[in-house]
């Protein structure tokens, strides 16, 4: 993933998640309804997510230090899991909150809202609007780096955790803002005050299950994933054109970060003269590596010589390790 358009896509979301969280506070403070407080305190919580997101991203650049030679590209993950835990917590678990607090205050004083009636609905209409606006940058974005993949198969392999967080969100918010229309407006239209809790409480449900989500994918990439199948197909092709590496015995790789690659193979080599010999067809095939895939920066390759061992049914010699 581009770096750039990753956070192009974050300052697109924050910029319109704090002008949307002050108009919501102002319309929750003076209609009281409780679906607007829920998605004020989800477009605070997006805000925070999003400041996390760049937050991580620039501790992500530090240099790596003896103590941490691989450096610190996977705080871009801490970070994004993180920003699932906020989700779930501010987020979703607040909207049900106070959805289960609306439903038991309409037991006692049933009613609709009663002050600055329409205002909220105004307010959501024009959240909607810019959201969108949001929502259409991080599709854009997501666009340029997803390829053929689907946005499942985006969400799910994407090694950058960016695009796919704000992505995700977006979508959230979008929902969320058409789930609180819906509340609000049945709210008046009925005079029911359960409809604005049904809304808050569709809001919270969905906000946690993005969470969940999140949180999941995230977990993955903390654990540590594989390079792409295309990229393993590229690393494979570049160790074994040459004439140095007659096969590869086994091969691992491992993102250090969204942008960093480690690679780490035995691969069987022909007979050599010399160790410098030897050496020197190492460096080869490390060239060939970076040229096919940039983003594999550590590469650790372990010569190993072989003999054929026994002849197979199929006339074909097995290689086995000396």
């Amino acid at each position: 993933m581009s770096a750039s358009g990753g956070t192009r896509a974050i300052v697109a979301a924050l910029l319109a998640n704090l002008g949307i969280a002050v108009t919501k506070f102002v319309a929750f403070a003076l209609s009281g309804s409780s679906s607007m407080l829920a998605e004020s305190i989800h477009s605070v919580a997006d805000s925070g997510n999003q400041a996390l997101l760049l937050l991580g991203g620039r501790r992500a650049r530090r240099r790596a230090t003896p103590e941490h030679p691989f450096g610190y590209g996977r705080e871009r993950y801490i970070y994004a899991f993180i920003v699932s835990i906020v989700l779930f917590s501010l987020g979703g678990l607040f909207a049900l909150y106070e959805a289960y607090h609306k439903w038991h205050e309409q037991q006692i004083h049933p009613g609709g809202i009663e002050s600055w009636q329409w205002l909220p609905v105004v307010v959501l209409v024009v959240a909607i609007i810019l959201e969108s606006f949001s929502f259409r940058t991080a599709i854009v974005e997501s666009n340029a780096v997803r390829g053929k993949a689907s946005w499942t198969q985006f969400v799910r392999r994407a090694k950058a955790p960016e695009l796919p967080v704000v992505l995700l969100e977006d979508l959230g918010a979008l929902l969320g803002l058409i789930f609180a229309l819906v509340g609000v407006s049945m709210t008046l239209i009925t005079d029911n005050g359960y409809w604005d809790a049904a809304g808050t409480a569709a809001i919270g449900i969905l906000l946690v299950a993005i969470a969940v989500i999140l949180a999941i994918e995230t977990r993955s990439l903390l654990l540590g994933e594989a390079a792409n199948p295309d990229d393993v197909r590229r690393i494979e092709q570049a160790i074994t054109e040459g004439s140095e590496v007659e096969r590869i015995i086994h091969m691992k790789t491992l993102h250090l970060g969204p942008e960093e690659l480690l690679v780490a193979a035995k691969v069987a080599v022909r007979p050599y003269a010399s160790a410098a010999e030897l050496a020197e067809g190492i460096n080869s095939v490390e060239a060939r590596i970076r040229n096919s895939v940039p983003i594999a920066r550590v590469i650790y390759l372990e010569p190993d010589i072989y003999r054929n061992a026994e002849q197979p049914a199929d006339g074909v010699a097995e290689l086995k390790e000396v």
